[in-house]
C-alpha cells in the first residue's frame, strides 16, 4: 500500500523536490508557468520587476498547491540585477534545478519609426537578459554536479519576420540559437535547454497592443477558434522539465494552436469547391 501511495504521489507531482526560478512570472505567461511547476510539486522563486502585489498572488496561489514559493525583484535589462536574482533565488531554496527565462519586454514600431530608446530597452530585456539569466543559472547547476533543466520561452517571431516587431524579433531569434547552443555545452553537465515557442497567448500584454475587441475578433479566425492559455504553456515547460522527457535537449516545443501552420491559405481552398460546384452545375445544366 506505502507504494502505491508512493509512485502515485510520483505521479502527480513529478517534480517533487525541484528548485525552480521563472523570470517575468508575475503576470501572463510567466505566471502560468510557476503555478503549473508549483502543482508538479516544486519550490518556485517567482520574479517581478513592477508587479509586487501580482508577484504576491501568483506565491499565494502556488502556496494553496501545496509548494513553497518565494518572491524576488530583478530588472532583466540589467546584468548585475539578472545574477543577484539568480543567486538569491539559489541561497533562499538551497539550490536550483529548474531555469525558465520567460521575461520579455516588446517595442512595436516599424523600424524607420522606432523609439531608439525602445528598441534598445526590448534587446536587453529580451535578449541580454535573457542570456544573463541562463548563463547564470547554468553556473549554479555546473558548480553543484546534479543536472538540470533550463527552459527558454521564445517565439514564433524568431522565425517569422512580423513587420514592426524588429527588435522581438532579432531578440527571439537569438534566444533560440541561444538555448540550443547552450544544449550542446551543457549536455555533459547533464543540463537540458529546451525551447518553447507560443502562439497568441491570453495575456495582459496583449491589451499593450489590441482592445478586447480586436483581440477576441482576431482570435475567433485563428486555426483553433481562440487565444492560448498560460496553463497550455505551464503544463509544456512541466513536460520538458519531467522526469521522463530526460532525452529531450535542444529541442523546441511549439504550443500555438496552429498558428504558425500556413492556415492563411485555406481561402485556396475554399475557392477550389466553389469552383468544382459551379463546374459540376454547369456540366448539370448541359446534361
Amino acid at each position: 500500500m506505502a507504494a502505491a501511495q508512493a509512485e502515485s504521489h510520483s505521479v502527480s507531482k513529478p517534480l517533487q523536490g525541484q528548485r525552480a526560478v521563472v523570470s517575468g512570472s508575475s503576470r501572463g505567461i510567466g505566471r502560468g508557468i510557476a503555478v503549473a511547476l508549483a502543482q508538479a510539486g516544486a519550490e518556485i522563486t517567482i520574479n517581478y520587476h513592477s508587479h509586487a502585489g501580482e508577484a504576491d498572488e501568483v506565491a499565494a496561489e502556488c502556496r494553496s498547491h501545496g509548494a513553497v514559493a518565494h518572491t524576488l525583484a530583478a530588472n532583466m535589462g540589467d546584468r548585475e540585477s539578472v545574477e543577484q536574482l539568480i543567486d538569491q533565488a539559489t541561497e533562499k531554496m538551497g539550490g536550483l534545478d529548474i531555469v525558465v527565462s520567460n521575461a520579455a519586454y516588446s517595442d512595436r514600431h516599424l523600424m524607420l519609426e522606432s523609439d531608439l530608446s525602445e528598441f534598445q530597452k526590448t534587446i536587453d530585456v529580451s535578449m541580454w537578459g535573457a542570456f544573463h539569466f541562463v548563463r547564470a543559472g547554468a553556473q549554479k547547476m555546473v558548480d553543484a554536479g546534479a543536472g538540470g533543466n533550463i527552459v527558454v520561452i521564445s517565439s514564433p517571431h524568431a522565425k517569422i519576420a512580423m513587420p514592426g516587431a524588429m527588435a522581438y524579433n532579432m531578440a527571439k531569434a537569438a534566444n533560440d540559437q541561444m538555448a540550443r547552443t547552450a544544449a550542446v555545452e551543457l549536455a555533459q553537465h547533464r543540463i537540458r535547454v529546451n525551447l518553447i515557442h507560443p502562439g497568441w497567448i491570453d495575456t495582459p500584454g496583449e491589451r499593450k497592443f489590441f482592445t478586447e475587441e480586436t483581440l477576441q475578433d482576431r482570435a475567433a479566425k485563428l486555426p483553433w477558434g481562440r487565444l492560448g492559455r498560460i496553463d497550455e504553456i505551464g503544463r509544456g515547460v512541466v513536460f520538458l522539465c519531467h522526469p521522463g522527457s530526460q532525452y529531450v535537449t535542444g529541442s523546441t516545443l511549439t504550443i500555438d494552436g496552429g498558428i504558425q501552420l500556413p492556415w492563411q491559405e485555406m481561402y485556396r481552398v475554399d475557392e477550389a469547391r466553389q469552383e468544382d460546384a459551379r463546374l459540376a452545375a454547369a456540366q448539370a445544366a448541359n446534361s
